[in-house]
């Protein structure tokens, strides 16, 4: 059975509000977007993580991102489901 992603409106959210950010601390200098979303605990699974991406739901600093290959890197601003988190090596 599939795991179902809940569908959320896309919301503009104001990218100076540092008050909201998690920062996430890799112990790396890049990342890839898909095991980010796991490694942030923003989705559960690398499979929920792949249709999100692939459906338009998560943004990177501000902009829809559809490829969960991205490399991140220090400063980038991760957003799914209203929680962003930014990228720190």
């Amino acid at each position: 059975m599939r795991a179902r992603i809940r569908r959320c409106p896309i919301i503009i959210v104001d990218m100076t509000d540092e008050s909201r950010i998690a920062d996430i601390s890799l112990g790396s200098d890049s990342i890839r977007l898909g095991q980010l979303l796991k490694f942030a605990g923003l989705l559960d699974s690398g499979g929920d993580g792949k249709e999100a991406v692939i459906d338009g739901l998560v943004t990177v600093n501000g902009q829809i991102e559809r490829r969960r290959g991205r490399q991140l890197h220090d400063g980038d601003v991760v957003e799914y489901d209203g929680r962003r988190v930014r990228v720190r090596p």
